[in-house]
């Protein structure tokens, strides 16, 4: 059997778990079919899921098409949650990217499908919901086009739309357009079938065309879109069809006798608390009672393996390439590590922007603050992007967000799972800081000034926009111990968390220039004597002082979060918007008639974007359409929002 990692991907309420519920009905895993209204879907399996009617966290199912295991993993789809789908896509093989036909294309949309380009995905599109009210699957199809991608082309024709009839007619070979529009879009990336086609166009047969699709399809080239509805069924033959025959089943399978490989891309806590780490396999078998290292510093014996196979997950001896399968045993597992050897094959990095909101939060009880951080330390193992911070000087606990909804969730879950009320404080927006200039600080060992047996000198220079923190050597290599350049690596960047106004620094380079210690030294006769010897610590506690100078001496900007937004609303409120728009200093582009309706596009400080949510429906009697997404940092104008230090400044007793 080839096997299939297949993500099911929406904006909210498009109908994604719906759909996930029809593939796996028509697959014959399930035999009826679940309902998100009704809280019983295989895949929305928290009981914050079924209460609330959207996934929160991924999930992972499986049915079998002809010779072909597809793991399908269904993925949040409000943007709140876009941090599960990051850790999705790094296991991917295909995508459905699941469209409505009424609203179209969405923010959301957008965001995914740039994703999955970005990272050359093979995707099909299908557009669900053609049997509803409202459903316009041309002007949709033409949104998909001119918003996600141009070379889309649409494997049939729906018929009765926005009806209960409404159905899915799959083109053929008898289509002479849809056979027109085949060699059209694929023409374009191949130019021996263009060549072939104009000498002869009887000589370029429909088969050679199917084949040549699956082709840009699995290279991302091409983007084929079905329709239909999860509700009534039209259409999913179809679609299943389309993943059979389009997406590149077992191509990323690998090997499986070769060395281990693969990455944890999910963390979960069983009923009595253990960890279970869900692992896309890249290449080798893992087998019960193996012995697996996990990143540079730690190892695990694996106690007990489960694989999907036609539904849920089932206990299994081993776990081998191209499956996914869940691991018991790897107590020290994160998300992202590599299990084995690690892979440049699978997808990795930050696809979409960080979270640009947080807030501090506080126990009802004071008594619960100490189980507080522990339930919320739970949660980041499940997802780091809340980026726990412990502010030591005032004893609180601060989470990064994506939005209201998350907060919400976060607070439900600490309710429900660990029996911990908590409120927070006013959700604020993370800036962050770039140098303006260059600096440098130099402390040198023994001397009245500096309290460490070791010399550091750092010189910080800015750096291009998304370049990160990058830690260069100008010292002469040999000149000091790996250890001790290491224990100043290390640091570098847990300094820069913080910066001269409390906010990360990024988009810097550090260079090391000067360095020297004492090497290991004893009274005559004695032991090792630290006192009279460096050590790593040294460096370790040093390299604030210098970098924080040197910082101090480039000077930072602060630089504010700003979203892209797209705004609809009734014509006859032009008048009333642009003020509010202009008070919550948006940045607008000339507003653009559409019917009875203006559409605003421009951007907004993310810090203003609730503001204006909670305020649209008011405003716009109801009718107002907002979607945003993270553009870019722009620098504050006017007055310097800080960040409260979570730990002492090292300069204070500089």
């Amino acid at each position: 059997m080839r096997t299939l990692n297949l993500g099911i991907l929406a904006h909210v309420d498009a109908g994604k778990t719906s759909l996930t519920e029809r593939l796996l009905h028509a697959a014959g895993v399930i035999d009826a079919i679940g309902s998100v209204d009704d809280g019983n879907t295989q895949t929305d399996s928290l009981a914050l899921e079924r209460q609330r009617g959207i996934t929160i966290k991924s999930a992972v199912v499986s049915f079998a098409v002809d010779d072909i295991t597809v793991n399908l993993i269904d993925t949040p789809g409000h943007p709140d949650f876009i941090a599960e789908v990051e850790r999705v896509l790094s296991v991917l093989d295909g995508a459905v990217l699941v469209v409505s036909a009424v609203e179209g294309v969405q923010a959301q949309t957008r965001v995914l499908m740039r994703a999955l380009r970005r990272l050359r995905i093979p995707t099909l599109v299908f557009v669900n919901k053609i049997d509803r009210g409202g459903a316009a699957p041309e002007r949709v199809l033409r949104g998909i086009s001119e918003k996600l991608a141009e070379a889309v082309i649409p494997m049939g024709a729906v018929e009765a739309p926005g009806t209960n009839a409404a159905f899915f007619t799959p083109s053929t070979a008898a289509d002479p357009a849809f056979t027109t529009r085949l060699v059209d879009l694929l023409s374009g990336q191949d130019d021996a079938l263009l060549a072939a086609y104009v000498r002869d166009e009887t000589a370029v047969s429909y088969d050679r065309l199917r084949d040549e699709l699956a082709a840009q399809t699995a290279r991302a080239q091409a983007h084929p879109v079905f329709f239909g509805s999860a509700i009534t069924g039209a259409g999913v033959d179809a679609l299943i069809a389309g993943v059979r025959e389009l997406l590149p089943a077992g191509e990323g399978g690998g090997d499986g006798d070769g060395p281990v490989s693969g990455t944890v891309f999910k963390v979960e806590r069983g009923p009595a608390g253990e960890k279970i780490a869900y692992v896309r396999m890249l290449s080798g078998t893992v087998r019960t009672r193996d012995r697996l290292p996990v990143r540079s510093d730690a190892e695990g014996r694996v106690t007990a393996i489960q694989v999907f196979d036609r539904g849920p997950a089932v206990r299994s001896p081993a776990v081998t390439a191209g499956q996914i399968g869940k691991l018991w045993g790897l107590h020290d597992v994160r998300i992202g590590d590599a299990i084995g050897t690690p892979s440049d094959s699978l997808a990795s990095g930050h696809h979409f922007a960080p979270p640009t909101l947080e807030t501090v939060v506080v126990p009802v009880r004071a008594a619960d603050k100490g189980a507080m951080h522990a339930a919320l330390s739970r949660l980041a193992e499940q997802d780091p992007l809340i980026d726990l911070r412990q502010d030591d000087l005032r004893q609180e606990v601060a989470v990064s967000l994506y939005g209201e909804v998350q907060k919400e969730v976060i607070q439900a879950t600490l309710a429900a799972d660990f029996g911990v009320d908590v409120t927070f404080r006013e959700t604020t927006t993370i800036c962050l800081e770039r140098p303006v200039g260059t600096g440098s600080a130099l402390q040198i060992i023994d001397t009245d000034q500096n309290p460490f047996l070791a010399t550091i000198g750092l010189r910080v220079d800015p750096a291009p926009v998304g370049s990160g923190v990058e830690f260069r050597l100008e010292i002469e290599l040999g000149s000091l111990p790996y250890s001790f350049i290491t224990a100043v690596a290390e640091t570098v960047p847990k300094t820069l968390r913080e910066g001269i106004h409390g906010w990360e620094v990024t988009d810097c380079t550090v260079t090391m220039t000067h360095s020297g210690y004492w090497a290991r030294q004893s009274h005559s006769h004695a032991v090792f004597d630290k006192s009279m010897s460096s050590t790593a610590g040294d460096f370790r506690d040093l390299t604030p002082v210098v970098l924080m100078t040197a910082l101090h001496e480039a000077g930072t900007r602060v630089y504010e979060p700003l979203h892209r937004f797209r705004l609809e609303f009734p014509a006859d409120l032009l008048g009333q918007m642009l003020p509010v728009l202009g008070r919550l200093r948006a940045n607008l582009s000339t507003p653009v008639p559409r019917g009875m309706s203006y559409v605003l596009e421009g951007e907004i400080p993310a810090a203003s974007v609730h503001t204006l949510q909670q305020q649209l429906p008011a405003l716009s009697r109801g009718e107002g359409v907002l979607e945003t997404e993270f553009a870019r940092h722009q620098p504050v104008v006017g007055s310097v929002p800080t960040r409260p230090r979570t730990a002492p400044d090292p300069l204070a007793g500089a």
